[in-house]
């Protein structure tokens, strides 16, 4: 069944990631995060950023300063800073909370999103990451848990985000 209305505004999973101590948000724009973009960019919070790899190695940054980093990306970018994860973030114990959304998830996509849609979870299991999936009867509970998880574990966690489950751009 599909969603013809977002669940949760951007405004409210923004305000939430920032209650809950997240202070650094940096990413590569995609249109699934674009209204969580475009209310942290209205709250002065979003660091641009060209490629994921350079976001997760700018939020490792943020981490040393002492921040609590975020990194927004669509599942694609995963393939693009996975070294940068593993040999930065996992061994070295450097926490950061990865937003992601979830493109190729049913199949009803672009087909360059058809291949990391359906092996996402299995990619994010084999190299130990542990994520869970946003939903709108759970949203409050899995904000914690990722952000408890990064911060307990030090390292990095994913919280996947499918199609209308946060307010877009264009709802």
């Amino acid at each position: 069944m599909r969603r013809t209305v977002p669940v949760i505004d951007s405004d409210v999973f923004v305000q939430t990631m920032q209650q809950a101590g997240v202070n650094f948000f940096t990413g590569v724009p995609d249109s699934m995060l674009g209204g969580i973009i475009a209310e942290l960019m209205i709250r002065g919070a979003y660091v641009p950023a060209v490629r994921e790899d350079e976001a997760v190695g700018m939020a490792a940054g943020a981490y040393l300063a002492g921040r609590v980093p975020a990194v927004l990306m669509q599942n694609s970018g995963l393939g693009t800073c996975l070294n940068t994860l593993i040999s930065l973030n996992l061994i070295y114990s450097q926490p950061c909370l990865l937003i992601v959304s979830w493109r190729g998830q049913d199949r009803n996509d672009a087909p360059e999103h058809r291949v990391m849609g359906e092996t996402m979870l299995q990619l994010l299991d084999t190299v130990k990451i542990p994520h869970r999936t946003l939903t709108e009867e759970t949203a409050i509970e899995d904000l914690r848990w990722v952000i408890a998880t990064a911060t307990k574990r030090q390292i990095p966690v994913v919280l996947i985000l499918t199609k209308g489950v946060v307010r877009g751009l264009h709802p």
